[in-house]
């Protein structure tokens, strides 16, 4: 990020670069930030639409991009090509490859993907022309910084028990945390600090809050809470059956926490590998250490037996992962 940062301060701006990873909000921010500094300038931006295109999707033609890339810019120094979510980064992108070893120089390419392979020859083209930037999902430490910001701005403090529980509410996503710190701001207007209560009172619980919420509930065998749980999510228009794969990935990351953590890994260790921030890792540990591996094992196992059974018409989808709620939230586990 920062040397993105300096390009745009020294005006040395490169002929490619690729902004990859899995946080979307910082992606799209510094997007807009190369889009911006590529087009001369806020002043310029309208200016120089007509020499900024935009592709997306799986379907996008690499050689009418080669062609507008060939293309003089009209009464601009340069014609931008914004390439978003196009899979190029994982196959499929030899022509622009090949072609960005000599680009057209007034030809500039922003490509925006939130997967890649680092061997493929697309990769290491923008590599060896311009520059190719991560954006991981941010720490806990990070993000608590970014917040702050945010709310000093707006003259606001905020209590660390409503900083905890923020985060718990929405999750390491700062897109997310951006819009519910937008509500915050306009409901503590007037006053000098958030407190728990406020967030209690304007934020929304993600889904993948509410999963965790349940799962937990589940383990405690606190089954009344489970299954409030549930049709809070159905009211929410969940499908049951993304419901059954939200709780496979709540079973399937408990598991891997747990294996980890028998490995000596740290909780730095296993945030990086399982893509997570630690804080969120640290709820997985509490929680995994009241299941045996065998049960999760189990879990998964009956997650994929009720998925069986939706699939060949055998049960409801709905009554089926209550059924799976209502049983592991009955099982009294031997220690």
């Amino acid at each position: 990020m920062q040397r993105i940062i300096a390009d745009i301060k020294t005006g040395e701006l490169k002929q490619a670069y690729l902004l990859y990873g899995p946080e979307d909000y910082l992606r799209k921010q510094y997007r807009d930030k190369l889009k911006e500094a590529l087009s001369g300038g806020a002043g310029q931006m309208m200016d120089a639409s007509m020499n900024c295109h935009r592709f997306s999707g799986k379907d996008v033609n690499q050689g009418e991009i080669i062609d507008l890339a060939e293309t003089m810019p009209f009464l601009a120094e340069r014609r931008i090509l914004i390439l978003e979510d196009t899979g190029l980064f994982k196959k499929g992108g030899e022509q622009l490859a090949d072609y960005l070893k000599a680009p057209a120089e007034t030809a500039f390419f922003l490509f925006v993907e939130k997967e890649v392979d680092k061997r493929n020859r697309l990769f290491k083209a923008v590599q060896g022309q311009g520059l190719t930037v991560e954006f991981q999902v941010q720490d806990e430490k990070t993000l608590k910084r970014w917040i702050l910001a945010i709310l000093k701005k707006e003259n606001l403090q905020i209590a660390e028990n409503a900083m905890d529980l923020l985060l718990d509410m929405t999750g390491a996503d700062m897109e997310n945390i951006r819009s519910e710190l937008e509500k915050l701001i306009c409901y503590c207007m007037g006053k000098t600090s958030v407190n728990k209560e406020d967030v209690e009172s304007v934020c929304t619980k993600q889904v993948s809050g509410q999963m965790f919420a349940m799962i937990d509930a589940i383990v405690a065998k606190r089954q009344q809470e489970a299954m409030r749980l549930y049709y809070d999510l159905l009211t929410l228009k969940e499908p049951p059956m993304r419901i059954l794969s939200l709780i496979v990935r709540q079973f399937n990351l408990l598991l891997q926490v747990k294996e980890m953590k028998s490995l000596g890994n740290d909780n730095f260790s296993m945030a990086k590998k399982l893509a997570l921030p630690e804080f969120v890792v640290r709820k997985y540990i509490a929680l995994s250490t009241k299941m045996k591996k065998s049960y999760l094992r189990q879990a998964l196992a009956d997650c994929l037996m009720a998925d069986e059974r939706v699939k060949t018409g055998k049960m409801n989808d709905q009554l089926s992962v209550e059924l799976l709620i209502i049983k592991y939230s009955s099982i009294v586990e031997e220690k």
